[in-house]
């Protein structure tokens, strides 16, 4: 394992608290039992974490991430299954000061890790790509997860992905790809060798970052020099200025992707769905 030592360890001491970890004995408010009831509740229903599996949790340093981390290890703690947690964090060549960080945290967890140094995100943002930065980049980390849960041998890989990026993802496509699909809480892939899954499927971007300020993770900024100025920023604002008139609205997509009329779409007469597609 590769390790850098960048002198941020003060850096976590102000941010991570310890104290402020729930125990048995505390009352938790009822957001931050809402936040652990959606999380169970995705797991149950789409059958996402199963006894004896090994799971590597991509994090990428973010509130999200690390929030799936500190809930996935703390519900391992009180359920009747056994699985194991594997925490990678793949540094993009950003210069960001976050390795130590996020060492000094899996350390306080007593997780095994992997920290992999790389430099995907200065080349996906060289200006040889300027084009679609963003896809290179998320290319590149995912191929690179692969590998490491093969290496590892992680049946599962865990990702941070909320409700938010569901539904953001959906119009992202129909927007720019010309097609209606979005990340899925489930998804096997190599035949079945591998399983991607998003356990905060059902929770709302704002919800997590509350919890996570509030539990003293230390999520930080990425350094990425396109954050903020994405195809997804965009897609971001407009649902949010949409959610401003109508506050349905965000959850009236989320739930328009498990009722889908198919008699009302434009499907070519002799076309089924076979493999997902019509």
């Amino acid at each position: 394992m590769r390790r850098k030592a960048l002198g941020e360890r003060d850096v976590f001491e102000k941010t991570f608290h310890p104290l402020r970890l729930t125990t048995n004995g505390e009352k938790m408010a009822y957001w931050d039992k809402e936040i652990r009831s959606l999380m169970g509740k995705a797991i149950h229903r789409y059958g996402l974490i199963q006894d004896g599996d090994r799971i590597l949790v991509g994090v990428s340093g973010g509130k999200d991430s690390l929030s799936l981390l500190y809930l996935l290890y703390e519900r391992s703690k009180r359920v009747p299954i056994h699985y194991e947690l594997f925490p990678v964090y793949i540094d993009l060549g950003f210069d960001s000061k976050r390795a130590e960080i996020l060492e000094n945290f899996f350390r306080t967890k007593g997780l095994p890790y992997h920290i992999e140094f790389t430099d995907i995100g200065r080349r996906a943002n060289s200006p040889e790509n300027r084009e679609n930065p963003c896809f290179l980049c998320s290319w590149e980390r995912r191929k690179r997860l692969f590998h490491l849960a093969h290496r590892f041998k992680c049946n599962k890989i865990a990702l941070g992905h909320h409700k938010d990026d569901i539904i953001e993802t959906l119009l992202l496509n129909i927007f720019y790809s010309a097609e209606i699909s979005t990340m899925v809480p489930s998804q096997s892939l190599f035949k079945g060798k591998i399983t991607l899954v998003r356990p905060l499927a059902l929770l709302e971007e704002k919800k997590i970052e509350r919890f996570a300020r509030e539990m003293g993770l230390p999520f930080g900024p990425s350094g990425c020099p396109s954050s903020g100025m994405t195809k997804r920023k965009v897609v971001k604002d407009l649902i949010e200025a949409l959610s401003k008139k109508n506050r349905r609205v965000k959850g009236n997509i989320f739930r328009a992707l498990s009722n889908i009329k198919l008699d009302y779409t434009l499907t070519p007469k002799g076309h089924s769905c076979e493999n997902g597609n019509v």
